[in-house]
């Protein structure tokens, strides 16, 4: 494998596991870079990571787990960066998995198969989000949130401005990536039990992984979230219109609101769509 190969670690509060994990990875590939994002942790990860062999980039404070791989993308040495969580869950025995791809795609993502170590809830969550994500991408999403994939620097570094700071980065990059027309490869993975604490909110965490798809969705292929709002307001009057004309033998107002308002929802759409291609013309190289 060539040199010019960067490991991207994340880390908040990953004393625990770090450690092990630079060295793994340092084991196996010992000529690529191998840079920890410190996101402000209040324990000794910076430390460990520094003796295991890594370089150690701190933030002065926590600011988010996707503002940390935003720092990596500006910092790392590599033109390809290997993305993974500082935790312990991932294999770095699995990395060359995803090197072997990179040819041939413009991003590779170890999708989490069957036998991982993971929790039902998670396992459901995920489940809803790949379906909605594939429906609005028209790809078949295997793991939406996988924190354990392959980019070219210098393409990723185009998406910066729209990864959010948060834990769902993974989320905007997939998207991002598919309405851009650009070429995604799921490669399989085992994942383990991840070392301490997780850092992830259920609800909260949950909430905003559906609004960030909603909003790459509206940003890249606007039509696949208005139309569908607009046709369910167009049946629903349609079908009112229809019991109120056969059963009163009339036109009611609540018709006409929710007949006009599927047809504002859907010339928004279009408006917004117009736009989208307009703003995709221009942020080409």
């Amino acid at each position: 494998m060539p040199d010019n190969i960067t490991i991207l670690l994340p880390a908040y509060n990953e004393e625990q596991s770090i450690g092990e994990t630079v060295k793994a990875i340092k084991k196996l590939h010992p000529g690529f870079e191998v840079l920890v994002v410190d996101d402000g942790s209040t324990d000794d990860t910076a430390k460990i990571a520094k003796e295991a062999g890594a370089n150690v980039w701190q933030h002065p404070y926590n600011i988010g787990n996707g503002a940390a791989i935003k720092t990596g993308l500006r910092y790392a040495n590599g033109d390809w960066i290997v993305m993974m969580d500082a935790d312990g869950q991932h294999n770095p025995a699995e990395i060359n998995a995803l090197l072997s791809h990179k040819d041939h795609y413009d991003m590779v993502i170890g999708a989490r198969s069957k036998g991982s170590n993971t929790s039902l809830h998670r396992d459901l969550a995920n489940f809803i989000y790949n379906r909605l994500a594939s429906y609005i991408t028209k790809f078949k999403i295997e793991d939406l949130t996988s924190g354990f994939r392959l980019v070219r620097k210098a393409t990723a570094k185009k998406f910066i401005y729209l990864l959010p700071n948060s834990f769902s980065y993974p989320t905007t990059l997939t998207m991002s990536y598919l309405r851009s027309g650009r070429s995604i490869k799921y490669v399989p993975i085992q994942t383990k039990a991840r070392q301490g604490k997780s850092k992830i909110k259920l609800i909260q965490d949950g909430v905003r992984f559906l609004l960030i798809i909603t909003r790459i969705a509206t940003l890249f292929s606007p039509l696949r979230v208005f139309l569908p709002i607009s046709l369910f307001f167009f049946y629903t009057g349609l079908g009112y219109y229809l019991y109120t004309f056969f059963k009163f033998s009339r036109f009611t107002n609540m018709s006409a609101l929710l007949l006009t308002t599927s047809v504002i929802i859907f010339m928004m759409g279009m408006v917004s769509e117009q736009i989208t291609q307009m703003r995709n013309d221009r942020t080409e190289d």
